[in-house]
C-alpha cells in the first residue's frame, strides 16, 4: 500500500481492514494506571500522567471543534516542553497526522514542509511567528495558527473538561506521523509512519533497547522531541517512565549530569556527537551517574576510540542501534554486553538484526553478497514505514526488489554483525578506484589528537575526483602537522585513499539534530576555497 493510498483511506474507514488500537490510547492507559506518577519534568515543574492526559484530551476536543478531522495534517514547531509533548498525543487521538519540525529550521524550510505536507493547522510559539507567516504565505491549505504561549491556549487546555476524548478509530495502515528526513540532497521527504508500524516499533524498542523499563524510572531528553527523541519518548510513555527535559535548548553537559544524579535517570537517547561530548566532559566525574542502565546512541557511526571512551566513563550501559527515520531506528542493535565481547572485538559494528526484522547486504541486483563483502544494507519487516508522502519516484527507488534500501554501504560477518562502511552517495572515484570516506574517517579518528574527521570527494582535472579531509583537533588551538596526519595513515591505508587536501577547522558544524552533515561541511569547504581563490595575489616583498 502506498503512502498516498493510505492517506486517502483515512477520512472514511476502509472496509475489510481490521481496526487496531489508536496509539494515542497508550497515554490514556498509562494515565489510568499511574495517575499520580510524574510524566514530564522540566526545571521545577512536574506534570503527572493524569494531568498530561487531561490537557491532551482538552486540546483534542478544541482542535476537533476547530474542524480537525482524521487524516488532517497538523504542523508543529516548538521548543522542547509540555506543549510540544502534548501536541503529538492530541494529533494521535484525533487520527490526524503529526508533522513536527525541528525548531532550528529557517522560515523557508518550514514553509516548504507546510506546503509539501498539506498541513491545515499549525501549533507553534511566538518565537516562530516569522516561520508561521512564511508557511501561510506558501501554503494556502494552512488555515489556522495557534500559539501555545498565548494565555488563551493555556486556559483552553487547563480549563474544565466535559468528557474524556474518544480516540478516533484507525487501522494499522492509518498514518499518524510525517517524519521528515533531512536527506543528503534536495528537499526533505516525508516518511509516513503509521499506527500499526509504531505499535511494533515501541514493542521492539522495549524488547531490544530498554528491557525492564518501568514506571519508577526516568529518561533524560537531550535532543529535540520532534524527531528521534520523540520516538524514544513514546516508549517511555508506554511504561510510565518520566521524561526529564533540560532547561535550555543547547546541550549543557554539566546540567545533563546534574539532572541524571538528581532524578536518578535510568536511560537517555542521543547521537554519537553528543555521547562523545558527555563522555569527554569533566562533569562526568563530578556527578553520580550510576543510575544509568541504558545510554542509547544512534543516527551516525561512532568511532571505536569514542566508543571505548564512553565505556570507560559511563560503564557497560551504552546501546547502539542503526536505523533511519524511515525504519524508526529498528534495523540493528549492539547490546551493552556486546560492546564488551571479546575485549571490544565488536566495536565498530552496529550489531545484528532487531527482533522480527530482517537485514541483508545486497549487490546492485538485489542479491545477497558473501560474508564480509561490501554491499548496500537493506531491511524489511514491520518497522518499515508506509512510503514517502506524494513521492512515487522516491518510493520506487527505496523499495526495489522487495527490500527497503537504506543507501548505507556495509558488510555482514558470518554471525550477522553489520559494519557500516559509508553512504553509497559518499563514494568517489579517484584515478579509477572507488574510495569510501567512512574507512578514511575511521582511520583518522584513531589519531589521539583528532576529535572529528569528515572526508569527501571534489572534482579534479587529473584524477576525476580527489579526497578532502576536514579535521577538528581534540584540544582547541592545538597545532597538528599535515605530515603527522599522513604518517599516521601510512600503515593504515593504501596511499590512493589518502586525502589530497587536509584542513583543520576550530570545530565542525552539526545539524539541528547534533549530527555532522557532510554535504554542509563540503559546501562550506567549497565556499572557503572559492573565497581564497578570489583574493588578489599579495605583492611580493621588496628585498
Amino acid at each position: 500500500m502506498t503512502a498516498t493510498l493510505a492517506l486517502s483511506e483515512m477520512s472514511g474507514m476502509p472496509q475489510g481492514l481490521p481496526q487496531v488500537m489508536n496509539l494515542g490510547n497508550l497515554l490514556t492507559q498509562t494515565a489510568r494506571k499511574y495517575p499520580g506518577h510524574a510524566g514530564l519534568i522540566q526545571g521545577d515543574r512536574t506534570h503527572s500522567w493524569s494531568q498530561i492526559n487531561r490537557r491532551v484530551d482538552a486540546l483534542a476536543h478544541h482542535l476537533q471543534a476547530q474542524g480537525v478531522r482524521p487524516g488532517d495534517r497538523i504542523l508543529v514547531q516548538m521548543v522542547n516542553g509540555l506543549p510540544l509533548f502534548e501536541s503529538g498525543w492530541a494529533a494521535f487521538k484525533l487520527g490526524a497526522v503529526w508533522v513536527p519540525v525541528n525548531y532550528r529550521l529557517t522560515p523557508a524550510e518550514v514553509a516548504y514542509i507546510a506546503q509539501s505536507s498539506g498541513a491545515s493547522l499549525m501549533l507553534t510559539q511566538h518565537a516562530f511567528d516569522a516561520h508561521a507567516a512564511a508557511a501561510q504565505a506558501q501554503s494556502p491549505a494552512l488555515r489556522q495558527v495557534i500559539c501555545a504561549d498565548d494565555a488563551v491556549y493555556e486556559a483552553m487546555v487547563s480549563g474544565p473538561l466535559a468528557a474524556p476524548f474518544a480516540a478516533a478509530e484507525v487501522t494499522a495502515h492509518h498514518p499518524l506521523w510525517f517524519f521528515f528526513t533531512s536527506g543528503t540532497t534536495g528537499h526533505p521527504k516525508a516518511a509516513v509512519l503509521t499506527h500499526g508500524q509504531m505499535a511494533f516499533v515501541i514493542t521492539n524498542h522495549l524488547a531490544d533497547l530498554l528491557p525492564g523499563l518501568c514506571e519508577n524510572q526516568s529518561s533524560l531528553v537531550v535532543a529535540p522531541l520532534s524527531h528521534g527523541a520523540g520516538i524514544h519518548a513514546l516508549v517511555n510513555v508506554a511504561r510510565g517512565a518520566a521524561s526529564i527535559l533540560l532547561a535550555g535548548e543547547s546541550l549543557d553537559c554539566a546540567a545533563a549530569f546534574e539532572a541524571i544524579e538528581k532524578h536518578r535517570v535510568s536511560n537517555l537517547f542521543t547521537v554519537p556527537t553528543i555521547l562523545k561530548r558527555l563522555a569527554e566532559d569533566p562533569a562526568a566525574a563530578r556527578f553520580d551517574h550510576a543510575s544509568l542502565k541504558q545510554v542509547i546512541y544512534a543516527g551516525a557511526p561512532m568511532s571505536r576510540a569514542d566508543q571505548r571512551k564512553a565505556l570507560d566513563v559511563l560503564g557497560a550501559v551504552i546501546v547502539q542501534y542503526f536505523g533511519l527515520g524511515e525504519v524508526t531506528g529498528n534495523i540493528t542493535v549492539l547490546r551493552p554486553d556486546e560492546h564488551l565481547e571479546g575485549g571490544g572485538a565488536l566495536l565498530g559494528t552496529c550489531g545484528t538484526a532487531r527482533t522480527a526484522m530482517e537485514v541483508a547486504v545486497l549487490d546492485e541486483h538485489c542479491q545477497p553478497v558473501a560474508p564480509m563483502v561490501q554491499g548496500e544494507i537493506c531491511t524489511r519487516g514491520p518497522a518499515v514505514f508506509a512510503g514517502y508522502w506524494n513521492n512515487p519516484q522516491a518510493n520506487a527507488q527505496a523499495f526495489r526488489g522487495g527490500w527497503f534500501h537504506t543507501g548505507d554501504l556495509g558488510t555482514m560477518d558470518e554471525r550477522g554483525f553489520i559494519t557500516i562502511t559509508g553512504r553509497s552517495s559518499d563514494m568517489y572515484i579517484s584515478g579509477g578506484s572507488n574510495v569510501y570516506p567512512r574507512e578514511i574517517e575511521e582511520a583518522l579518528r584513531t589519531m589521539p589528537e583528532i576529535a572529528e574527521a569528515v572526508v569527501f570527494g571534489i572534482p579534479d582535472p587529473q584524477w576525476g575526483e580527489v579526497g578532502v579531509a576536514v579535521l577538528a583537533a581534540r584540544d582547541a588551538g592545538a597545532h597538528i602537522a599535515v605530515e603527522d596526519v599522513l604518517a599516521h595513515l601510512q600503515p593504515r591505508l593504501a596511499k590512493y585513499k589518502w586525502p589530497r587536501s587536509i584542513e583543520f577547522w576550530t570545530s565542525l558544524p552539526t545539524s539541528a539534530y547534533g549530527k555532522l552533515v557532510k554535504k554542509d561541511i563540503r559546501a562550506e569547504y567549497l565556499r572557503r576555497q572559492e573565497a581564497r581563490l578570489a583574493q588578489p595575489p599579495q605583492p611580493a616583498l621588496k628585498p
